[in-house]
């Protein structure tokens, strides 16, 4: 198998809230948003890919379909091999999901016994669940603080257990979402060197990578994509994204200007949509030795 993920006109579009009067007026109306539409990609084996937007381009919700916590409208993908929609058990077998915006950790509990649990939710028990327990809190470089309550960790300290809990069951393939969004200069900096030099060049597994940091994209991505109101506007390496734009040392900023039409926010929101009306959708089925961030 080559392409580690493969989507195929992938869409999804969430069904509006009405309001009374909307109802009234246009009670056989189908209000709708496209969130993500009729998506093309290959990623192979290895590869970190980058995805990039501008507020509410639908790049969460691309993350989530794949992830399978939310369903395709239209199209289909596939993730190992494994079809998003009917194989959705095996897919999140073989995935790790990691946010910058993690609170599902039990805080009173230590970084050991966080870890511990959320092992036997992959079907890790006793000396197995210790044993790997132990490999990635070394591997993060928390093993000195492992038995320290988790409310009591910084915010880099609780990125790196978000990193360790989804390398738990070993997954093929990374979804990392914002990852440095809540960490300083220097620490998103030993975190952007972990995941490349760890997680892709001696692990090689395959990460997906949202974020909202132009440099951070530069640094670590093979290829990006950038997707605006929910459609890809273009794909490839960060060389040839640059050169197609025929002027003296173009940047980064300058392809997304020219193929979005806006100027690139750091750490904008992605969920621009909590006002006027509410977006209503259902949820599917079920180091370094030593590295600080």
């Amino acid at each position: 198998m080559r392409c580690t993920i493969e989507t195929h006109e992938l869409t999804k579009k969430f069904a509006l809230q009405k309001g009374f009067t909307d109802f009234f007026l246009h009670p056989l109306a189908k209000d709708e948003i496209t969130a993500v539409e009729e998506v093309n990609i290959k990623i192979e084996k290895g590869e970190l890919f980058g995805i990039l937007g501008p507020n509410g381009a639908g790049k969460t919700t691309l993350i989530k379909m794949l992830c399978t916590l939310i369903s395709p409208t239209e199209g289909t993908a596939y993730v190992n091999g494994y079809d998003i929609a009917k194989d959705s058990g095996k897919v999140r077998e073989s995935i790790g999901f990691i946010t910058a915006d993690e609170r599902s950790f039990y805080w009173r509990l230590t970084g050991r016994q966080n870890l511990k649990f959320f092992a036997s939710l992959h079907n890790f028990y006793s000396y197995d669940a210790e044993k790997r327990v132990d490999e990635l809190l070394s591997l993060i470089g928390l093993e000195n603080r492992a038995d320290d309550r988790f409310l009591s960790y910084s915010a880099g300290m609780k990125q790196r257990m978000a990193i360790a809990r989804g390398l738990l069951n070993d997954p093929a393939v990374v979804f990392m979402d914002e990852p440095t969004k809540a960490l300083d200069p220097g620490a998103a900096q030993n975190l952007r060197e972990f995941i490349r030099e760890r997680i892709v060049k001696e692990q090689r597994k395959t990460v997906f990578l949202s974020t909202h940091h132009l440099g951070e994209a530069e640094q670590l991505c093979d290829r990006i994509v950038i997707i605006d109101q929910g459609k890809i506007k273009v794909i490839g390496t960060i060389g040839e994204l640059k050169s197609d734009l025929h002027k003296p040392n173009p940047t980064l900023g300058d392809v997304f200007v020219h193929h979005t039409g806006k100027e690139f926010k750091e750490e904008m929101a992605e969920h621009p949509q909590s006002g006027r009306r509410r977006m209503v959708h259902g949820m599917h089925g079920g180091r370094m030795r030593g590295m600080r961030f």
